[in-house]
């Protein structure tokens, strides 16, 4: 959809996305271990809204409406009502309007385009967050909660860790297909931790990966899964982590820029957006990401951009291989090809078409709610020259975001031009 205003984003802010083998997480190894706490739901969604007012300089009695992006919030923490939770981060939202949007992994990115509806039906300027905390139990524990994004009666018992298993099957299928190897997928792990290791904020910032051990299984790099058929297609390397983390950005129509004193060339400008639902537990076609090409389409269809004109990319990266799917759903390779991107440098910093410059979810982390919020933030802050060690060398001027949930049965896209 092209928006009937002009939307901006204005700025906004992120924490550090942390979790196990992170050095400020607290885990059983950690020296702080039973000493200290790690933040929480509230915590990660307090400072990532305070920083977002604090970098753009935008009052919180200036924000007209607020969408809070969360998946598992009364499972992981014990705490739905997250609009209500949101307006404690600062006195000047009481009384406004805030909720809750949840799309499984899609939150965030469905918590902007709530923003963009608003701003579009009569706000001028709004506030999108998100936010998740998912190490508060064991693995095993966080995988059944999250396989509340499949089908739990249809797809529950492909494995105990569901939606694992669910892309080990893509993976199996992709390979087939189109005589892919693990080592070729290897490359995209490896790309984005050489990423994440320029990125402070990073969740495996001190970890990387050689295109060795990310290409076979072995103590480090194990395939865990059970389902013996699948457990061959997936290592710990070509998974997302499980991290805690919060982002929010701040957007604003052209009368909401002249109220808040904000000038259009110090901000990016939202050309279109596509969304897209496939029914749940109902995938076609295991080598092709279908929903993430209709909103794709959609996205360029109404923005009049081709996929050669686009600079930078941030894509959902939730394994190795999502990857691969990625880039090809948004038409910057053939079927079967996306590996080859990575293989070849095309998808690196200095690539023609970088992807995940910040590390994507494998590296950078995937803190469910808030990755679609941390999508939009970092194309802004690639756009105004903000990426500290890993910035692009040429500053990009139109940048795209693809947010997905389960296994791509929600997807958002998003198109946005560089100003000034």
């Amino acid at each position: 959809m092209k928006p009937r205003k002009r939307i901006f984003v204005v700025g906004g802010d992120l924490t550090p996305f942390i979790g196990k083998m992170h050095p400020d997480f607290i885990w059983k190894k950690h020296p702080d271990f039973g000493k200290k706490e790690n933040p929480g739901l509230e915590d990660y969604l307090t400072r990532s809204i305070r920083g977002a007012l604090d970098k753009t300089g935008v009052d919180a009695a200036d924000i007209d409406r607020g969408f809070v992006g969360n998946f598992a919030g009364q499972l992981f923490s014990h705490q739905g009502h997250l609009g209500a939770m949101a307006v404690r981060a600062d006195e000047g939202f009481e009384g406004k309007p805030f909720m809750r949007v949840e799309g499984a992994c899609a939150s965030g990115g469905l918590a902007v385009l709530s923003g963009v509806d608003a701003l579009q039906a009569g706000s001028d300027v709004i506030l999108a967050a998100g936010a998740e905390v998912q190490t508060t139990v064991s693995a095993r524990e966080g995988a059944g909660y999250l396989a509340r994004a499949a089908h739990w009666e249809e797809e529950r018992d492909i494995d105990e860790f569901t939606f694992p298993a669910m892309f080990a099957r893509r993976a199996k299928h992709y390979k087939e297909a189109f005589d892919v190897s693990d080592e070729d997928i290897a490359h995209v792990t490896v790309k984005a931790f050489e990423n994440g290791n320029k990125n402070p904020n990073a969740h495996m910032r001190e970890v990387s990966w050689d295109l060795e051990s990310a290409s076979k299984p072995g103590k480090k790099n194990p395939a865990f899964l059970g389902n013996e058929e699948l457990k061959p297609h997936l290592k710990v390397s070509d998974c997302s982590q499980v991290s805690d983390g919060g982002a929010a950005v701040i957007l604003a129509t052209e009368a909401g820029l002249k109220r808040l004193g904000i000038a259009a060339e110090d901000c990016i400008e939202l050309l279109a957006y596509g969304q897209a639902t496939g029914a749940l537990g109902r995938v076609d076609d295991y080598t092709e990401l279908s929903t993430t090409r209709q909103a794709a389409e959609q996205t360029y269809a109404d923005s009049d951009l081709a996929p050669t004109d686009v600079d930078v990319v941030e894509v959902h990266d939730c394994f190795a291989v999502t990857e691969c799917l990625m880039v090809e759903a948004l038409g910057f390779a053939d079927a079967g090809e996306g590996a080859n991107l990575a293989k070849q440098g095309a998808t690196g910093l200095d690539g023609s078409i970088p992807v995940n410059t910040g590390g994507g979810l494998l590296a950078f982390g995937h803190p469910v709610g808030a990755t679609g919020v941390k999508q939009v933030l970092e194309i802004f802050r690639q756009m105004k020259g903000q990426c500290g060690d890993y910035q692009l060398e040429n500053i990009p001027q139109v940048g795209m975001t693809a947010n997905m949930g389960g296994d791509d049965r929600t997807a958002v896209c998003m198109a946005f031009q560089n100003l000034g």
